[in-house]
């Protein structure tokens, strides 16, 4: 109470208390007031709960607009190219030394085992890493996650990949049972969970539980430790275990516009039918005055009026027209509205409006700016894959690579950093690449970034590019050729024309 309402409730205790509840009665939020025009969302389930009651038929319905929109599926194309990309989520490990140094040749080492495990990283031998990645992400954004089974040592039937011990085997949602709770046992969701909430075990299907054609039963299930299953999973709330799907948000919007646009499709394809008829104006308006039946059969005359391209219709009696039937279509509004409705699709699904509708008009300064704040939510989502994906795997490249004997972890290197590494990403498309190239050279002379980073940003690997321009270096000397790429030119004082003299033996 403020000084007013205390003295009021000390003169008068009843109109003291009247004013109190008022002022309890107004202390609300505007918008949790339910009206005529305005719902009151009053539910509150659990994440879980949401999950158990809408996950599957979002993932459902995301997979139905995959196959049969093509909208949908350029943006999960779109999304899955920023974050992964053609060539993977690039990896340089950087065990350290105990004076903090990189240790190279253990670093070599892994690099190349790790070369080599790319090559068939899973059971099926189908796909290469950065395939396996890109159907991985693809999964993750459309379906809301993705299980990967670690695969280390023998097992019955299976043929590794490469020399390393070591493969994934890469399982859709479906195979973990959405349905599956056992309170007894804490298993939530095909999860089941400590006290803290942290995964233990997960149920999981021995074979693909959609295409059985009997009951399944708990034989067709078998529990594997947590510390072998990689989740890959979208979590909009704490204490949630299983993903939602990206679309989840915008599957209404989009289903809407793909109805529309069907719709307009239909329309278009109904004006396109020309349909004319002929009008005849009547006889006591000084119109038509022929015959309308056969006098002998009473039944009405036959017209027939054949049109084609520049024809001069002579046929028409007189008192008749012809006149067209206009279905106004192409509907002159459906660009702009349907660029609205992709700007909020584009927004609730964190892709780029541009990249989905391909529709690139504007200003350099806005596409700049789109690219911009868009490649922040790329970046994030490419941390959270590699958080969730890439440095998991490459733990579990580093431990099998030491106790298979394969690549021992040297007794120099210090102890928690031999699985350190530096995950490289997609990096930003250059607009102008000339000013992109004058910035990383800047960054790069002032110490602020390393070639690595730079060669890495641009999709390349590092040790390659050594080799190749060693190699280039060594044939260009072996000619008696000088380039101005070369640092050796300027250092020598030397012009690009200028071959450097060459001792005669």
């Amino acid at each position: 109470m403020n000084l007013f309402d205390r003295a009021v409730a000390w003169a008068d205790p009843i109109i003291g208390l009247r004013r109190a509840q008022a002022r309890k009665a107004l202390a609300y939020y505007e918008a949790t007031q339910p009206g005529r025009m305005r719902k009151n969302r009053v539910g509150n389930p659990s994440p879980n709960q949401l999950t158990s009651m809408s996950g599957k038929q979002l993932r459902d319905h995301a997979r139905y607009l995959e196959r049969n929109h093509d909208l949908t599926r350029g943006a999960l194309r779109t999304m899955v190219n920023n974050i992964v990309g053609p060539n993977g989520i690039g990896i340089e490990p950087q065990p350290k030394r105990m004076d903090g140094s990189i240790h190279e040749e253990y670093a070599a080492g892994l690099r190349e085992i790790t070369r080599q495990w790319r090559r068939r990283p899973e059971v099926t031998h189908k796909m290469h890493a950065a395939q396996m990645e890109r159907m991985i992400c693809y999964s993750w954004i459309r379906d809301g996650e993705c299980f990967e089974q670690k695969v280390i040592g023998q097992a019955p039937g299976l043929l590794h990949g490469s020399a390393l011990p070591f493969s994934l085997e890469v399982l859709e949602a479906d195979f973990v049972p959405l349905d599956y709770t056992d309170t007894s046992r804490s298993i939530r969701q095909g999860i089941q969970v400590n006290a803290w909430g942290r995964p233990i075990n997960y149920v999981v299907y021995k074979g693909d539980p959609r295409e059985g054609m009997t009951w399944l039963s708990p034989g067709d299930l078998k529990f594997v430790p947590a510390g072998n299953v990689i989740h890959v999973s979208t979590l909009d709330r704490l204490h949630q275990d299983r993903g939602v799907s990206e679309f989840a948000s915008v599957l209404t919007r989009i289903e809407d516009l793909k109805d529309y646009e069907e719709s307009e499709r239909i329309a278009a394809k109904v004006a396109a039918s020309l349909t004319a008829y002929v009008r005849r104006a009547a006889p006591s308006e000084a119109g038509y005055t022929g015959p309308m039946e056969d006098p002998k059969t009473g039944e009405a005359l036959a017209r027939e009026l054949f049109m084609e391209p520049g024809m001069i219709l002579e046929g028409l009696a007189p008192g008749e027209d012809i006149g067209l039937i206009d279905s106004n279509r192409p509907n002159p509004n459906l660009v702009s509205w349907r660029a609205g409705q992709l700007r909020a699709y584009a927004a609730g699904l964190g892709a780029s409006y541009s990249s989905i509708s391909r529709d690139y008009n504007g200003t350099y300064s806005a596409l700049r700016q789109e690219l911009v704040e868009q490649w922040v939510h790329y970046a994030v989502l490419t941390d959270d894959f590699i958080g969730m994906h890439s440095q998991p795997v490459h733990s579990t490249i580093v431990q099998v690579s030491h106790l298979s004997g394969l690549l021992p972890i040297p007794k120099d290197v210090k102890p928690g950093t031999e699985d350190e590494c530096l995950f490289i990403g997609q990096s930003m498309p250059w607009i102008d690449p000339l000013k992109e190239a004058q910035a990383w050279l800047s960054l790069v002379q002032a110490g602020f970034a390393s070639e690595v980073e730079v060669i890495r940003r641009r999709g390349g690997n590092p040790r390659d590019v050594l080799d190749q321009v060693s190699e280039f270096r060594n044939e260009t000397a072996k000619r008696a050729l000088m380039f101005n790429s070369n640092a050796a030119t300027k250092t020598a004082g030397l012009s690009p024309t200028d071959p450097p003299a060459v001792a005669e033996e």
